[in-house]
């Protein structure tokens, strides 16, 4: 579904990204784990249209991307839920949900439109009874099931997924975690997940990616990596 190949992604007259390569099949969930600054939101960023420079190639399915706008990167079926949540605060639940469908909206789709909002409060409960509520002052559990429901309101064939246990109590996250194993089960969802705990993305993917100073250095089935004793040692500590 997703390959890159050798991307070098730049900040100015910085190197980001060092001719990174991997792939993504339909279906995967796969995590790519590495230190603060390694180079992780980039990547994703890069996927999603957001980076001003690129070298390299990255495919989707039939299409290069490289060069393309991240609205049309959109249209084509890759979302992003971004670091921080990135919400509309000043604006309710419903109108941010509404602003995830920003490429497809028109007039006479409206009803689809709530028909897609009806499925998203069946997979995140918890907003029904927030509608009306500014996102601002949602907690923060609450923000983030928000911020992946709104990404999931363009229908992506593609979800990249960048820190979302981040500042989240356990059981939350592993409430959201939960949400995205049924995603994958019931719909076939493909994720691409950054999480700064290792040990849980690993353990709802089925392979996974380790950067380290904008380099790929380590690939492999969860269990190889899981057991690998430099990936135990910097990531998921001892047992």
């Amino acid at each position: 579904m997703l390959t890159i190949r050798s991307l070098r992604s730049y900040y100015e007259s910085i190197c980001a990204l060092k001719a990174v390569s991997l792939h993504i099949q339909k279906g995967e969930i796969v995590t790519l784990i590495g230190a603060n600054g390694s180079g992780k939101s980039t990547l994703l960023n890069s996927i999603a249209g957001l980076m001003p420079k690129t070298k390299g190639t990255i495919q989707f399915e039939d299409t290069e991307i490289t060069n393309l706008s991240s609205s049309a990167i959109v249209k084509l079926g890759i979302a992003l839920v971004p670091e921080g949540r990135q919400l509309f605060f000043p604006m309710n639940v419903m109108d941010n949900l509404i602003l995830g469908t920003y490429p497809f909206y028109t007039f006479r789709n409206k009803k689809n439109l709530y028909n897609k909002i009806d499925r998203i409060f069946d997979l995140f409960p918890a907003l029904v009874d927030r509608k009306k509520q500014l996102a601002g002052t949602l907690s923060g559990g609450e923000q983030q099931m928000l911020s992946i429901a709104r990404a999931l309101m363009s229908e992506p064939k593609l979800l990249l997924m960048d820190e979302p246990s981040v500042g989240l109590a356990p059981k939350i996250v592993e409430s959201i975690f939960q949400t995205l194993i049924l995603l994958q089960k019931q719909t076939g969802l493909t994720i691409f997940l950054v999480e700064q705990n290792a040990k849980l993305a690993l353990n709802i993917s089925q392979r996974g990616y380790v950067i380290e100073t904008g380099q790929i250095i380590l690939s492999g089935e969860k269990e190889e990596l899981m057991n690998n004793k430099e990936v135990i040692r910097a990531y998921l500590g001892k047992e």
